[in-house]
């Protein structure tokens, strides 16, 4: 029996990713970088990548991405371990039909026209190592599916669910029950409802939230599903990384740099150019050139016409001579700019337009200081509505096999219910319960290869996770496939690897997901541009990421997409119209297998 070799320390934004790196080279030559462009671009994830290589492909480049991280790649990302790389964020192309990101792998020959899926043979086993006949579980797991397709009818049939019944979770829960009223033999009964527990927690590393029942029931359906199912590229997810960033030049990716202010409201003086102060009022300012935009009545109105029926406000000019010492260059010469950006180290970029890219998590902590002046309101509730979600995973790297080699998953059916049926949310949420139950979470360890398992934890079981050494993971980790194996013999792993999503600055959580009370309308709204004043053609900001896009939010195809919108706005001659990418939402196929490796 090895021992436990020494991890390495918690990922970080650091990590090793070769594809993803940014040279040296490229650092030199940003000591000579213009303050001026036409687009910023905040954030080097696959959003900023798509921007950037739309405004290449159609003869723009004046453009910067600033990019907080040593590397490009946001939430894909990574890592070697002894055996083998390891991806640490984005796993699957979610679909094939209508999906950019599975078009550019095949373009390049990062994944074969036909997937042949690998044979995926799943056992389920209970706390006393008692695996479940095979016929149970496939009764059980198609039952699930068929709950889970009711849930999403709701929100494209538009009828109304039972009474009192809000959330996914409740009404998964709800079907469960009337499915288990018929079964007789109560140690069958219970044996089924411990296999929908555990596909309910699988659903949370999905969705990415702590509880189904977190989920909005009527908005479930809003995601869009492609066809297909889920593919894994060869030589992993971030092997999509290369087609993207070679056509942008070095020097257009500014790394260590973020960015602590965005002046997006600013306007001529005697002085320059400074920000303006929506808080301060000046009677006397009557020019309705100077009205800035402060709310917006309806999330459709992203064009001209809904510009013109914005309310607005006087915006009359900050007393403040940092910000017009600011507007010029080592010159003395007035930067003539919508948006200037202050970074953390000081430096200032100015630009005619910015997207923004940053991920909702850190938008959710950042967003009040983040903005001169504030968003409106309408876009501070959206970003406060909706949900961001933790989900990590757990590596486990061994010196030899030790599963037998016809398994691939083995699905962990914690009785849960035999030890804190009766608590409280607010009780299952403290620190002393984590710790003593994080890892019940765990729904399963699945194989990427014979001797590498990977585990999933999601919600604030896996934020409990974060605070953890590896060695503690790996430990617990090792119990419970000893427990559920029946083997005291199950060797400890000679390298365990966590990721920490929700700890990282720059993510601050996984994915984006509708909880009870938001709507996809608040996806609208969260994307919608920002303009200086109502008369402006061109917005000043413009949001991206996989928390803007109505459909698809959560995936990278939908991050990509909302790039590619956003850089179509600023490069169209006349008010743009999005980009949206339809889809057949008939087959739930990748949807059905989840997150199971194939």
């Amino acid at each position: 029996m090895g021992e436990t070799a020494p991890t390495p320390s918690p990922i970080t934004e650091e990590a090793e990713s070769t594809s993803a790196s940014i040279s040296s080279e490229a650092t030199t030559k940003q000591q000579q970088l213009p303050l001026k462009v036409k687009v910023l671009i905040i954030g080097a994830g696959m959003a900023g990548l798509s921007a950037a290589n739309h405004f290449i492909h159609n003869g723009c480049n004046d453009f910067l991405i600033l990019e907080a991280r040593s590397r490009i790649g946001g939430r894909i990302i990574s890592i070697p371990l002894r055996s083998q790389r390891i991806e640490l964020g984005a796993n699957w192309i979610h679909g094939v039909l209508g999906n950019p990101i599975f078009e550019i792998a095949v373009q390049h020959g990062l994944v074969s026209v036909v997937n042949v899926p690998k044979p995926h043979t799943v056992i389920a086993t209970t706390e006393d190592g008692h695996q479940v006949p095979f016929n149970i579980l496939q009764e059980i797991y198609e039952a699930y599916v068929c709950f889970l397709r009711r849930c999403d009818e709701y929100f494209m049939c538009q009828y109304s669910p039972p009474p009192d019944i809000n959330s996914v979770g409740e009404h998964i829960n709800y079907e469960i029950e009337i499915f288990l009223s018929s079964v007789k033999d109560p140690k069958e009964k219970r044996l089924k409802q411990l296999i929908f527990n555990c596909l309910l927690k699988r659903e949370t590393c999905i969705t990415g939230c702590t509880s189904m029942n977190e989920v909005d029931l009527l908005e479930l359906g809003s995601y869009t599903e492609l066809q297909g199912g889920n593919i894994v590229p060869p030589q992993g997810y971030s092997s999509i990384l290369r087609p993207l960033s070679e056509p942008i030049p070095k020097e257009a990716i500014i790394s260590k740099c973020p960015v602590k202010k965005i002046h997006w409201k600013r306007k001529k003086t005697i002085t320059g150019l400074e920000t303006v102060d929506e808080n301060s009022e000046d009677e006397d300012d009557s020019d309705d050139t100077e009205k800035t935009v402060t709310e917006v009545p309806t999330v459709r109105a992203v064009t001209a016409a809904a510009a013109a029926t914005k309310t607005t406000t006087s915006a009359p000019v900050r007393e403040k001579s940092t910000d017009s010492d600011d507007n010029c260059d080592s010159s003395g010469n007035v930067i003539d700019a919508a948006v200037r950006v202050d970074c953390e180290d000081g430096r200032c970029f100015y630009a005619d337009h910015v997207i923004c890219t940053i991920p909702l998590g850190v938008l959710k902590s950042t967003y009040k200081t983040l903005f001169t002046p504030e968003l409106p309101h309408y876009k501070q509730e959206a970003i406060e509505n909706l949900m961001f979600g933790t989900v990590d995973k757990i590596f486990l790297e061994y010196d030899r096999p030790f599963m037998n080699s016809s398994i691939s998953e083995i699905m962990l059916l914690w009785d849960d219910d035999k030890y804190d049926l009766h608590l409280s949310d607010e009780e299952r949420s403290s620190t002393e319960y984590l710790s003593k139950n994080w890892y019940k979470k765990i729904y399963s360890f699945a194989k990427v290869s014979e001797t590498l398992l990977l585990g999933w934890v999601s919600g604030r079981e896996a934020e409990y996770m974060e605070t953890l050494t590896h060695e503690e993971v790996a430990e617990t980790c090792t119990e419970i496939l000893r427990t559920f194996l029946k083997d005291p013999y199950v060797p400890k792993p000679k390298l365990c690897v966590c990721t920490s999503w929700k700890s990282q600055p720059f993510t601050r959580g996984s994915y984006t997901s509708i909880p009870i009370g938001a709507t996809q309308e608040d996806i609208e709204l969260l994307a919608q541009p920002l303009y200086v004043n109502p008369q402006a053609q061109k917005p000043a900001v413009l949001f991206a990421g996989e928390h803007t896009h109505s459909n698809f939010y959560s995936t990278v195809h939908g991050a990509y997409l909302s790039g590619r919108t956003a850089a179509q706005h600023i490069l169209s001659k006349d008010e743009p119209v999005g980009v949206f990418m339809e889809a057949d939402t008939s087959d739930l196929s990748s949807w059905i297998q989840g997150i199971s490796l194939e």
